[in-house]
């Protein structure tokens, strides 16, 4: 087994489902004392190329993000197609839906974790990066989110 594991051990974020993400922001931003993220909403699957299971989706979801120092508070409304958010809404309800690490190289950590028996959930793009969740709650309790920031400079 690979020592070097996925290659990060700093945590960047935290990623919950919420039912509704208005009302999730409103409890949020008051226990916290912070100010009230804006509301994004993902792109489809023209732009995101997203797949889950294997098989192309128009999963989309409403995202807001808190600031949390080293960690960044991620809620995570689905709003459509088959998704790993839908899901996990469906069969647990609100809650931590996986932790996030930045990687430098998605493929190989990929390789790797599916070596050690962990598989890819859910992949896709966004703006200056790629994401992508593994299967890894069995193992681990948790899904892990696997970030990694794309040159575009080029």
């Amino acid at each position: 087994m690979n020592n070097q594991g996925i290659g990060s051990s700093v945590i960047c974020q935290v990623g919950l489902i919420v039912r509704d993400i208005e009302r999730s922001i409103e409890a949020y931003s008051q226990v916290f004392g912070l100010p009230k993220p804006e509301v994004i909403v993902t792109d489809g699957q023209e732009i995101a190329h997203t797949r889950y299971r294997g098989v192309p989706t128009d999963a989309r979801a409403k995202l807001a993000f808190f600031d949390m120092g080293q960690v960044s508070l991620e809620l995570i409304e689905p709003v459509g197609g088959p998704s790993t958010w839908q899901e996990f809404l469906d069969e647990k309800g609100d809650g931590v839906h996986h932790i996030a690490f930045f990687v430098k190289d998605t493929d190989q950590v990929v390789a790797f974790l599916e070596e050690n028996g962990i598989a890819v959930l859910q992949q896709g793009d966004y703006t200056g990066g790629r994401y992508t969740y593994v299967d890894s709650a069995p193992a681990l309790g948790v899904i892990l989110e696997l970030l990694e920031k794309l040159d575009t400079s080029r």
